[in-house]
């Protein structure tokens, strides 16, 4: 199924159509009392939207089929609506409102990395602009050019698993590969990435290359380019094959140049990624800590010092107070959620529990952490059913050092509060941790107003310059997008940026890779 739900044009402006999430009567009680809540317009159909005509002449169509197909290269409205926006709030919002600001004016499938190096090459001679498409998931203004003449480049095609080499745990898989499809064909050889994001029902292995994605389970498996052993890469002047071995002194590490790049350098076609044996057995737990200050000092030692469990996600005060309303649950304090897995895991959860016990955690049992996992890709689906209820729920992201997070974390929800003085929940977590420091989750939910977008702009903004402030990263796993381009360039430095720059004009003379995105 497609991430809009093709099966259903109903419900196409959503996050999604595989589950009909609702907010639980505490919960929607809980937002009455504390936001002013007003009935939601009505979704315009989807086959009410309006799109120009695709104006790309029948010489460039025609170019186009000669590579992929007569049915691959598709202009029908559905189709170029379908592939105009990404998932954010604010991408849901307009087109719930049949506001699609600009469209492709064709969506291109092709089969295989020789199909899109064709593909870019005519796009590059022609000047048409050219935006990579797997899931369609991006939350920050990446599948939204500054460009009008331009094409979807639909990698959905690209669906295969290459190869496994069992002997060195490494498996080659093409772009367009969701990640379900992607976890079941390497189970049926005894592996696994255990690379679980929130967007993994319908992300694209290229699209966690492209943006640097991070799991949940990330504390034990890695983020997505820590698993990256190679890839493969088409350019409008032709073709980039990076990573030959498990490391090298052969000069700069050139597959950095492509991860996280958001196609805007090139078009990832294949990657391949370092696997693990499929784990025998999973273990989810919940933890009480008095304080998110509390709960983050044991949460570094942890990451620190060992054990390291797969999974560590810490709520502050106010996430685990929402999550316990809807819940049921009433705990109070901060809610840590800790996750194992691997052949044998009980001597990892007892010495894991020492730490815990011997830093002021109180244990809350197995059904915690389980109706965690169980509910563990709920978020998205609650935003749409917020939409629904008349309230407006976004989120945003950034990565510190250990010593910055406290400072990071009240600034940035200080930040937010003082943007929407009118009322609004800030919600807050720890999701992925590093020797080092960790990254920073937030939700915010809050009343739409007449302009929720604008109001949302103005907070975004405050929240990045709080970020910016302190010193912590602009995104952690979000990516830059649109959205973070002005702040991702003040964060490099002009140098750095010329640089970037320098790079995509030898890559893309043309500049036809996905104009205004990531590159300042």
């Amino acid at each position: 199924m497609d991430v809009r739900g093709e099966a259903s044009t109903a419900g196409w402006a959503r996050w999604g159509t595989a589950k009909d999430v609702k907010l639980p009567d505490s919960a929607s009680r809980l937002l009455a009392q504390v936001l002013e809540l007003t009935p939601p317009p009505s979704v315009v159909a989807l086959a009410a939207v309006a799109v120009p005509d695709c104006e790309l002449d029948g010489a460039v169509l025609d170019a186009l089929r000669q590579v992929v197909g007569d049915g691959h290269v598709i202009t029908t409205q559905e189709a170029r609506v379908r592939h105009a926006s990404g998932m954010s709030t604010p991408d849901l919002l307009r087109e719930r409102h049949g506001d699609v600001r600009r469209a492709p004016q064709a969506v291109i499938r092709p089969a295989d990395h020789r199909q899109v190096v064709s593909v870019l090459d005519i796009c590059s001679r022609l000047g048409v602009a050219v935006v990579p498409f797997g899931g369609g998931t991006s939350v920050v203004g990446g599948l939204t050019p500054a460009a009008t003449r331009y094409v979807a480049l639909d990698l959905g095609r690209l669906n295969q698993l290459l190869a496994v080499d069992p002997v060195s745990r490494t498996a080659t898989l093409q772009a367009g590969l969701r990640a379900p499809q992607a976890t079941e064909l390497l189970a049926e050889h005894g592996f696994t990435l255990g690379h679980v994001p929130q967007s993994y029902e319908y992300a694209t292995i290229g699209g966690f290359a492209a943006t640097r994605s991070s799991g949940q389970a990330s504390a034990g498996y890695g983020r997505f380019d820590d698993m990256v052993m190679g890839l493969t890469v088409a350019t409008p002047r032709g073709t980039v094959r990076a990573g030959r071995a498990p490391a090298s002194a052969a000069g700069p590490d050139l597959r950095q140049l492509f991860l996280g790049s958001e196609g805007t350098l090139g078009v990832i076609t294949d990657v391949t990624v370092r696997v693990r044996p499929l784990p025998a057995r999973s273990h989810y737990e919940g933890w009480r800590f008095e304080s998110f200050a509390d709960g983050l000092h044991a949460v570094r030692r942890l990451a620190q010092d060992g054990p390291r469990p797969t999974l560590l996600r810490l709520s502050d005060e106010i996430e685990t107070m929402i999550g316990a309303a809807g819940s049921g649950r009433s705990e109070g304090g901060c809610l840590l959620v800790v996750g194992y897995e691997g052949e044998e895991v009980l001597p990892t959860v007892e010495a894991t529990a020492d730490v815990l016990a011997a830093h002021g955690g109180v244990p809350l049992g197995e059904e915690a952490g389980q109706q965690w996992a169980r509910h563990r890709f709920d978020a998205p689906y609650l935003r749409d059913a917020l939409l629904d209820a008349g309230a407006f729920a976004e989120t945003l992201e950034t990565a510190a050092y250990w010593s910055a997070l406290p400072e990071v974390h009240g600034r940035v929800r200080q930040a937010i509060l003082d943007a929407l003085p009118d009322g609004a929940l800030v919600l807050g977590h720890v999701s992925h941790v590093y020797e080092t420091g960790a990254s920073l989750y937030f939700t915010v939910i809050c009343s739409p107003g007449s302009d929720p977008i604008g109001r949302w702009r103005t907070a975004k903004a405050a929240a990045s310059e709080a970020i910016a402030a302190t010193g912590a990263t602009i995104s952690h796993h979000h990516g830059v997008g649109a959205d973070h381009r002005a702040w991702y360039a003040a964060e490099i430095g002009d140098v750095a940026v010329d640089l970037l720059r320098a790079v995509k004009q030898q890559l893309d003379p043309a500049g036809i890779l996905n104009p205004g995105i990531l590159v300042p």
